[in-house]
């Protein structure tokens, strides 16, 4: 059964005065006695009526809300992430309204469209794995709404963004492993059309150059999931006695690797070491633990709500529109010599 919602019509009605007194009682109007007010207030408190959102921010042109639209909630990164922006944005009055494309484009279109719906004021958007083509996000900018795009971007869109320097992340890690002994260096990466992607790539690519190391195309290997890394194993396998390290795109893939490995008796880091990237909860549990890149999610993502909000309270300034880049840290553990 569908819930009956009160509305100050109701009121009026019960109480037998207008809808105009009822609005006026319940904002402390001077023009409404106080005996009216508090028998107004008094049966508002009994029967529970809450002022209706909606249309609240349709007089106001806003509803102090921030819609998000991110690939995984369940991904530590993306968590951390979530966690800064709300903490910001509550912070600064406004509440948060979370999408997730589940890295499905169709999902991310149908997302971004439920969330101007619902008029938020402003757009928070990490674009999926199978996104490549941005109609959706041109429109939804066009339309006027603010939008910023943190870690994972769309280039074509002149936007304020907040990203993690991969490029200079990737260059980390992979000399790392390189100034530990390292001279054959697999690299499972992600895809390339995204440019977290394409920049972790370059960035291995530019330490092998740095180092005098030719670079195999044949150690790169598209494979960003632990479930990629189950179905290519016996391809990895058959690449582990030419190798002595591994960067992996992300902690989830180094470890899945790491755990194949040694399920097949390589030791880690003595036959071969280990970087990932991100720094999450299981790079601690991980036997051994793993050396990788601290992404800082949470910088990240107070960081693009407040470029967000900037542009929300100040609508008629000329803002040019900013880039934030976030440098990635090297942890280092025990899966590297």
């Amino acid at each position: 059964m569908k819930p009956t919602h009160i509305t100050i019509k109701d009121i009026a009605k019960m109480l037998g005065v207008s809808p105009s007194t009822v609005s006026r009682a319940l904002k402390d109007h001077p023009d409404i006695s106080e005996e009216t007010r508090n028998l107004v207030k008094t049966f508002a408190e009994k029967v529970k009526y809450r002022p209706n959102a909606l249309a609240l921010s349709l007089r106001k042109q806003k509803t102090n809300t921030l819609g998000l639209v991110i690939p995984e909630i369940v991904h530590h990164f993306f968590s951390s992430v979530i966690s800064g922006m709300e903490d910001l944005a509550y912070g600064e009055g406004y509440t948060m309204m979370i999408c997730q494309s589940n890295e499905n484009f169709y999902r991310e279109v149908i997302n971004l469209q439920a969330l101007l719906d619902h008029r938020v004021d402003g757009l928070l958007v990490s674009i999926s794995k199978t996104t490549r083509e941005f109609n959706h996000l041109h429109n939804a900018l066009d339309s006027g709404i603010p939008m910023v795009f943190f870690d994972r971007i769309c280039d074509e869109l002149d936007t304020d963004r907040v990203i993690t320097d991969d490029f200079e992340g990737a260059r980390i890690a992979t000399t790392h492993l390189i100034e530990t002994g390292c001279q054959k260096i697999l690299h499972l990466a992600a895809p390339r059309h995204l440019l977290i992607g394409k920049n972790r790539y370059e960035g291995y690519v530019q330490a092998l150059k740095n180092h005098k190391i030719p670079l195999d195309e044949n150690l790169v290997l598209k494979c960003d999931t632990r479930e990629e890394v189950m179905s290519m194993r016996q391809h990895i396998l058959t690449l582990a006695p030419q190798i002595d390290g591994i960067f992996g795109v992300n902690d989830s893939t180094a470890i899945a690797v790491m755990q194949v490995l040694q399920e097949n008796g390589y030791r880690i880091p003595e036959d071969i070491s280990v970087v990932g990237f991100g720094d999450g909860p299981i790079a601690t549990i991980a036997s051994p633990p793993l050396t990788t890149l601290e992404q800082k999610g949470y910088e990240m993502g107070r960081e693009a709500v407040r470029l967000l909000i900037q542009r929300l309270e100040n609508p008629g300034a000329l803002i040019n529109n900013q880039t934030k880049i976030i440098t990635p840290s090297l942890v280092r553990r025990k899966t590297t010599r």
